[in-house]
């Protein structure tokens, strides 16, 4: 097999039946399952010559697979004073306050100026609350994202252990995050349930669609509720039972009720009059259990100033 340094595809020939994912993890210990299954939903993985997108495929002996592992690009984590919202912090975890428009964490073309740069930092200024290392470099532990302009509380973990533990709670749903969102129209029943799955868009490989999960789409759940109807605008609130990439947002589409202010699922059919930097989308609450304490810490993030006066303005014209 081929260095997977570099941006040249694997292959191999399977000898044993087994699913996708679960045989390339064998073949490439070095690389874990989930990695692999992002492989796949990108479309770096051929099967007898063909892009094949389905994690749970299962191979036969014999069938051929070629695999392409981009090469990893090394990105310099350097620490930038960028003021940050705090909701939360301990020498742990810390929760923040996303704004709008800032990236998460440092990739291509978002080189810095990230929520990581600033985290880094942030916490070398604290005396107490400086960033260990997780897995051996200085930087906090990603536990989940945001989009890039969606507000809201966001937290990182300080330590490798907290880092597992966070993790862990997003995935085994024990950890709760509430978000607050505007939506177009006024839906018909004043609760429900999302349940479909969200994939990589086949037609576009950078977006998100409802995508059926034989064709490489993740169950995703979004429970919405009704907050307030303002004329043939809706604020609601979702609580999430997975974490789709844009998944809120894929949703309210499906459903016949975009996001104000989404330009990549949304609706530019009418004309709000307030400047929104985005979807008005916001991370409004966050509860996990403490990884280190065993205290269940609540934090809740205000919305935004432009959040605040798109609500204003849809008040005063359903009044």
């Amino acid at each position: 097999m081929a260095s997977h340094h570099q941006d040249q595809p694997d292959r191999c020939v399977v000898k044993m039946a087994e699913r996708l994912d679960r045989y390339l993890a064998k073949q490439w210990p070095n690389l874990s399952r989930s990695r692999f299954q992002k492989l796949i939903e990108a479309g770096q993985v051929q099967h007898n010559g063909v892009v094949c997108t389905n994690k749970k495929l299962m191979l036969a002996v014999g069938d051929h697979l070629e695999v392409t592992i981009p090469a990893a690009q090394p990105i310099n984590l350097k620490p930038q004073a960028i003021a940050l919202d705090v909701l939360y912090e301990d020498r742990d975890v810390i929760v923040v306050n996303k704004p709008a428009g800032m990236v998460v964490h440092p990739s291509a073309g978002h080189e810095d100026g990230t929520l990581v740069n600033a985290l880094l930092a942030h916490c070398q200024t604290l005396p107490g609350m400086e960033m260990p290392a997780i897995n051996g470099v200085k930087r906090p532990g990603v536990v989940h994202r945001l989009d890039r302009d969606t507000t809201g509380a966001i937290m990182f973990a300080k330590t490798d252990l907290a880092n597992q533990h966070l993790q862990a709670q997003l995935r085994h749903k024990t950890a709760h995050r509430e978000y607050l969102g505007i939506v177009f129209g006024s839906p018909r029943h004043s609760d429900g349930i999302i349940d479909k799955p969200v994939g990589r868009n086949p037609n576009d490989r950078k977006r998100q669609a409802i995508v059926p999960e034989e064709k490489g789409g993740r169950r995703a759940i979004t429970h919405w509720y009704i907050e307030e109807r303002m004329g043939n605008f809706t604020l609601m609130r979702f609580e999430l039972k997975t974490g789709r990439t844009h998944q809120i947002r894929i949703h309210c589409t499906d459903m016949g009720h975009p996001m104000v202010g989404d330009r990549t699922y949304g609706s530019s059919r009418t004309k709000i009059g307030v400047n929104l930097p985005g979807q008005a989308l916001h991370a409004w609450k966050l509860r996990f259990m403490h990884p280190r304490t065993g205290e269940i810490i609540s934090t809740e993030a205000p919305p935004p100033e432009h959040f605040i006066t798109l609500l204003n303005v849809l008040r005063r014209r359903s009044h």
